[in-house]
């Protein structure tokens, strides 16, 4: 009976829970309440910041570029979604672009705009529009919601009663996996999200990328790079959540002519 009821509520539950991911107009189900989601975030952020090393240099040149590059393609997300009806989606919002001393190229965005470059991505990004194409595809996961849908599943899959979602936020388990749902913590993201979402992530970071002023075309040199330095180093595709780099460029040359409708050069 118990499981008949859990089955039911989870039923309702969706009849509720199902909206559609900016542009793409997919159908997803997010469970946890997005100021739940905030919460966390808020809270594993501040605690990834005081246990790494946050670079602070005045006036160093990295620092303010990670800012005003997420700043830009942050200010394009919100008009676009403020004019398009899905306010919603940045809601609560509070932006934030940290660089952390690592050699991992990696880079990541929580619910609430909470962001983290890592320094070894920036030899790889080399200029402003590279380092976009990054934080395009990162904001992006945020604002498509992959990690609500990727906690919502496990959530289901574990049986896991949503009336209690308003406590998930003090829940270690939860907690383990809302870090690998955005990537934090290393080798933990490298699986985080499927092949659907990562595709996902790459057609509306090129959108956004265009809206802010960034050059879309500029996305192909940069997984090229990608796809040099991690060759050798990665599994098969079918051996990962990942798309590979030769099939992800693939898929952007087919989004760039739409990309390029919202591109107007910055002044």
């Amino acid at each position: 009976m118990k499981g008949l009821l859990l089955s039911l509520s989870f039923i309702v539950l969706f009849c509720f829970s199902c909206a559609r991911v900016p542009l793409t107009g997919r159908k997803q189900l997010n469970l946890i309440p997005e100021s739940t989601m905030d919460q966390m975030a808020v809270s594993q952020y501040r605690s990834f910041l005081s246990s790494n090393k946050v670079v602070t240099n005045p006036g160093s040149r990295d620092v303010e570029l990670v800012k005003r590059v997420g700043t830009r393609i942050a200010n394009a997300v919100t008009e676009y979604l403020n004019s398009h009806g899905m306010a919603d989606r940045v809601a609560g919002y509070h932006w934030e672009f940290n660089l952390v001393e690592s050699k991992e190229a990696n880079a990541w965005c929580m619910p609430g705009g909470k962001v983290v470059v890592y320094t070894g991505l920036l030899p790889i990004t080399q200029n402003e529009a590279g380092l976009a194409v990054v934080l395009g595809h990162e904001i992006s996961h945020a604002i498509a919601r992959h990690g609500n849908e990727r906690m919502s599943q496990s959530l289901i899959a574990q049986g896991i009663e949503i009336a209690g979602a308003t406590a998930l936020d003090r829940d270690p388990k939860m907690q383990n996996i809302f870090l690998q749902s955005f990537g934090v913590g290393g080798g933990l993201g490298m699986l985080a999200f499927s092949r659907r979402d990562e595709y996902e992530a790459d057609e509306l970071g090129l959108m956004f990328m265009a809206m802010a002023g960034y050059d879309p075309r500029t996305a192909i040199p940069f997984w090229q790079r990608m796809e040099k330095m991690s060759q050798g180093q990665n599994p098969p595709e079918f051996l990962s959540d990942h798309p590979s780099d030769e099939n992800r460029v693939a898929q952007i040359e087919k989004l760039i002519p739409t990309a390029l409708k919202y591109y107007q050069p910055h002044q």
